[in-house]
């Protein structure tokens, strides 16, 4: 029997993705929408789902609650203009803002048959794939140095949440966000290491960023086996359809 996610070519079952293309949203937003659609993932509602999107400034702390990396004191983070949030995902402190491509996977690890530590590796994977498309060579970072790194320099972080072998979060790679923000923090935990971005790696005249969004997409789609991908413009088909 073949449900409405996935159809047949031969003897293969062809992978759909659906992917949300949103822009710029509130965290706490996406946040409620990432808890919809992961009950919605687990009670087989929808397939698996790909969210695109960016955030204005934003500070996250994970589940360890490592709020000790922010530098400054929470009551001066409205003077620049960023908020605070604490979150359920691994990975230490992190900044999201403007220009930088976010990408929340709300996908089953079971129905693919990978574990937790594979799946982290094709996300560092699908960024070092997008960093050689601009001439970029990035590598994973060391033992204890999670994320996607260009030298000493790191380009894509990484802090996902598994929940029933279904993930939430996910990943962040710097297209060309204001660096200066990553000075409040230690950024991943990780002391006396720069961040950097795209623009600042390559000699590569860049297109919008609506299309640096969408080849990160395809990479994650190629490197996690997608045939199909579904591309939508925003979630209320989502959050108001479905069934």
């Amino acid at each position: 029997m073949i449900n409405k996610f996935v159809c047949q070519q031969g003897m293969r079952v062809l992978r759909s993705l659906e992917v949300l293309k949103l822009g710029v949203v509130n965290y706490l937003d996406a946040l409620k929408l990432q808890e919809k659609l992961v009950l919605d993932r687990k009670s087989h509602r929808i397939c698996d789902t790909l969210l695109s999107l960016q955030h204005p400034p934003t500070y996250t702390v994970g589940k360890r609650r490592t709020v000790h990396n922010l530098l400054i004191p929470q009551s001066e983070l409205e003077q620049i203009g960023a908020e605070l949030h604490y979150t359920q995902r691994g990975g230490d402190i992190t900044f999201h803002g403007p220009h930088q491509a976010i990408l929340y996977p709300i996908i089953s690890l079971r129905d693919m048959g990978i574990g937790a530590r594979s799946y982290v590796e094709k996300m560092e994977l699908t960024m070092i794939e997008m960093a050689a498309q601009y001439g970029v060579k990035a590598c994973p970072g060391l033992a204890g140095e999670t994320g996607v790194w260009v030298g000493e320099r790191k380009i894509g972080a990484i802090g996902v949440r598994i929940s029933n072998g279904i993930t939430s979060h996910g990943l962040a790679f710097n297209i060309d966000p204001d660096l200066s923000y990553f000075r409040h923090i230690v950024p991943c935990g990780i002391a006396d290491k720069e961040v950097t971005s795209l623009r600042r790696e390559t000699d590569s005249v860049l297109p919008p960023e609506e299309i640096i969004q969408e080849q990160l997409v395809s990479c994650f789609a190629r490197i996690f086996g997608y045939d199909n991908l579904i591309w939508k413009e925003d979630a209320s088909v989502v959050t108001d359809g479905t069934e």
